[in-house]
């Protein structure tokens, strides 16, 4: 499982100190959470640790649509789901 390091920071030092912000987010794959008035706020993470979460979100959303199809009957013989694979791929390539 990813751990991933978070900082506190003030809101202040978005506007005295974004480059280090910005370049603890991407060296540093660090999660900088910026506060306001002592309270957390807002979070910042470089753009690449950003788009891994998400695809990791999304993959966790398609895995629990298809735990809920198995847990409700909506399932089909392996054989049958791959035979609609197989046709549906000959289709696109011609």
């Amino acid at each position: 499982m990813l751990s991933l390091q978070e900082t506190i920071r003030p809101s202040a030092d978005l506007r005295n100190h974004y480059h280090e912000i910005s370049k603890q987010c991407r060296e540093g794959n660090e999660a900088v959470i910026i506060t306001v008035n002592g309270r957390g706020d807002t979070v910042s993470l470089g753009y690449e640790e950003y788009k891994r979460m998400k695809a990791r979100i999304e993959l966790l959303e398609i895995l629990e649509e298809a735990s809920d199809d198995v847990r409700n009957g909506r399932i089909a013989p392996i054989e049958e789901t791959f035979d609609d694979l197989r046709m549906q791929l000959q289709e696109d390539t011609f």
